[in-house]
């Protein structure tokens, strides 16, 4: 397998976490356990990746275009351009120039481009250490995706809702990718997802890499903790050629996840924690893609399957503001501005930037920046539901913009009042 994993990781760190002394397993938990959550992102190398270094820091001017896909490989389509700041690059030297490669056709270019845009349930089957089904107090630990899907369908993220950005209503991640270029996005240009559902999955895990909490009924599940080591092996392929071991790779072999589409694998609450520690909890979901040989079908050449995992957030678990699709919002909007995760070390790195929520960062994970702020996400009402979106900073934000080019001169969408100025200058790793 190989895979690249993305800083658009939303994260809840859990401080001083413990099982609870009335739980009636070792591993059971419950919603006294994620009280103390607070909301924060996390960027990881990928496996078998060249994994480019970080960014820099600056003021900008000027930007050139190279409208293109990526040379040699087969994936979705996307443009690249440039911008100038002054800033400082991974190992700390003054840098200029940036680049950055976003989904789609150039905003000055005009036109539509729909993607493909598969929904994956992925069930959880949680299972004793030696592999049986695993019951407690008589109620088998299954936890079904697929009872989210149809919630997830009528968002805002597949969804047409009417925003500023755009004259006629659109969806989330496009509304926010016109807001960022402003003037300079033709009327008709926008990049849509046009979304099927596919065969739901399973993902089985082993007592020990997780922890679990049950619904007040005693039925699985309220939410599940999984161990990101665990996840991610059971998530993407580990060797070439795939086969239909892991979530991923079956996905690829009965054709529901392509080269030319942009995946959502749907899990049902379930959260990531490191080290196989849940008190260092918890990731909500990341974008990433998965790395396949080329085959003669497609001309040998290098395969991009462009994918998110991310989870249902349900009410109550993180607060009103951290619920349903916010996460799902965060990944795809970030896929939008930065789909192959600055895969080559230069496209999707920026200055060094310090956003109002603590975060330092180099990279053009647009939804980084404001997770976690108190109005960090944007309730919209629409299909009988409240769902709750997130802001995320606008590309002139990491260009450094003095002035922006973006809708309303804004820093941040669809709330212009999330972000209202510049990170100051930072050096590597925001070192004093």
């Amino acid at each position: 397998m190989h895979l690249k994993l993305a800083g658009p990781l939303f994260i809840l760190l859990l401080f001083g976490v413990v099982v609870s002394a009335v739980a009636q397993e070792p591993d059971q938990v419950t919603l006294a356990d994620l009280a103390a959550a607070h909301p924060h992102t996390t960027r990881f190398a990928g496996r078998g990746v060249p994994v480019g270094a970080g960014g820099n820091g600056g003021s900008t001017s000027g930007a050139s275009t190279n409208s293109s896909t990526i040379p040699g490989v087969d994936t979705i389509p996307s443009f690249s351009k440039s911008f100038r700041a002054f800033g400082y690059d991974p190992s700390g030297n003054p840098n200029h120039q940036w680049f950055y490669t976003m989904v789609g056709q150039a905003p000055d270019d005009g036109g539509t481009t729909t993607f493909n845009a598969p929904v994956i349930p992925v069930s959880i089957d949680l299972r004793n250490y030696d592999g049986s089904p695993r019951y407690v107090n008589g109620h088998r630990l299954y936890y079904d995706a697929t009872q989210y899907v149809r919630p997830v369908l009528k968002s805002p993220v597949f969804r047409n809702h009417r925003y500023d950005s755009s004259e006629r209503p659109t969806q989330f991640a496009d509304a926010i990718q016109r807001a960022e270029f402003g003037e300079s996005a033709e009327d008709e240009w926008h990049n849509l997802l046009s979304p099927s559902v596919k065969t739901p999955r399973v993902m089985t895990l082993i007592r020990g890499t997780y922890r679990f909490a049950l619904n007040s009924d005693g039925t699985c599940c309220l939410f599940v903790l999984v161990d990101i080591n665990t996840f991610g092996n059971e998530l993407f392929p580990p060797t070439y050629p795939v086969d239909t071991s892991t979530v991923i790779g079956a996905a690829e072999l009965a054709g529901d996840m392509t080269t030319q589409d942009i995946t959502t694998l749907l899990f049902p609450n379930t959260f990531l924690y490191f080290n196989n520690d849940p008190t260092q909890c918890c990731v909500l979901g990341y974008h990433s893609f998965d790395i396949e040989p080329g085959t003669p079908a497609n001309g040998n050449l290098l395969r991009f399957y462009v994918m998110n995992y991310s989870s249902w957030i349900s009410p109550g678990l993180y607060g009103a503001a951290f619920e349903d699709v916010t996460a799902l919002s965060h990944e795809m909007a970030e896929i939008f501005n930065d789909p192959f995760v600055a895969y080559d070390g230069v496209h999707g790195i920026t200055p060094w930037w310090l956003s109002p929520n603590g975060n330092c960062q180099d990279n053009l994970e647009v939804g980084d920046a404001v997770e976690g702020l108190p109005n960090a996400t944007y309730p919209i009402r629409m299909n009988g539901y409240t769902y709750h979106p997130q802001n995320v900073a606008l590309l002139p934000w990491f260009e450094f913009q003095k002035h922006p080019h973006s809708i309303h001169g804004a820093y941040s969408y669809p709330d212009v009042t999330v972000l209202t100025a510049l990170s100051p200058v930072e050096k590597a790793g925001c070192a004093p």
